[in-house]
């Protein structure tokens, strides 16, 4: 276990570096915990690195500072994810991931923001964190605050009604304040995106709710950081990232497997992938 790292960070080989070091946290309190997610914690982990260390202006020791940009992490079933960069980014010891679903842990199976410091919003009804996020961005529109709003939410997730709705309220309103992120892996507890509920062709489809739209590797620290500088850049329109993705990214024999949706490794499972990480 390491220190908290603060501070815009814009190096990519250290963002790469945080990100492994966010892919072992997550495996490890999914092992002790035996149970939650692991393949979407492990696509998303790269963009939610680069978003907190090199874009987010927070402070772990007021974590209700006003003019704090705010993260919503609307696929909420992803939780070992946002507890890990949290925990890496101090807002609580990094020994407290191993009590992940544990009874009277306050990190449970989905984020309340009513028992973690740092989380915004209590999610895990998939399709409401964008709307959300565009509740925050108008309040701070109002208060003529600065910060910014950046929101993952899964494909599976845009196949939500709500999801299209609230993008339209973004573009209506002009929310240049919001940076939508879809984690773009391709598969969802049942299977195949595209088998379960068609959403092709997404850039369209974002583009024609009148969205700003930036498709790039989730995987590639380079093109991230690039989108996201794109993304603040953008005035008049809200911008949403399409990040291609894998599903379990990081451990080869967890990629690409929709088993490992929901599925915790094993303890030997986690010993053969932390070698795998380095």
């Amino acid at each position: 276990m390491t220190q908290k790292t603060a501070g815009k960070i814009r190096d990519i080989k250290t963002l790469e570096g945080i990100a492994k070091e966010i892919r072992k946290y997550i495996l490890r309190m999914l092992t002790e915990a035996g149970s939650g997610h692991t393949g979407g914690s492990l696509s998303a982990a790269d963009v939610a690195v680069a978003i907190y260390f090199s874009k987010m202006n927070f402070n772990p020791d007021n974590p209700k500072l006003k003019e704090r940009d705010r993260f919503i992490l609307s696929k909420g079933h992803a939780a070992p994810l946002l507890y890990s960069v949290l925990a890496k980014a101090g807002y609580f010891d990094i020994e407290t991931l191993l009590t992940l679903r544990k009874i009277d842990s306050s990190l449970q199976g989905h984020p309340c923001c009513e028992t973690v410091p740092g989380v915004e919003i209590s999610t895990g009804s998939l399709g409401q964190g964008l709307s959300v996020a565009n509740g925050i961005a108008l309040g701070l529109r109002l208060d003529k605050n600065p910060a910014r709003v950046f929101c993952i939410t899964g494909d599976g997730e845009i196949q939500e009604g709500q999801i299209w709705e609230a993008a339209m309220t973004a573009a209506h309103y002009k929310l240049d304040n919001i940076c939508a992120v879809v984690d773009n892996n391709g598969l969802q507890i049942d299977g195949p995106v595209e088998e379960v509920m068609r959403i092709a062709p997404v850039h369209d489809k974002w583009t024609a709710f009148g969205w700003n739209v930036i498709e790039i590797d989730g995987h590639n620290m380079k093109e991230i950081l690039a989108a996201l500088d794109k993304a603040e850049a953008v005035k008049g329109k809200p911008t949403v990232i399409i990040a291609h993705t894998v599903k379990g990214k990081g451990v080869s024999f967890f990629e690409g497997k929709v088993e490992y949706h929901g599925l915790a490794p094993s303890r030997e499972e986690l010993e053969k992938a932390l070698k795998e990480i380095g």
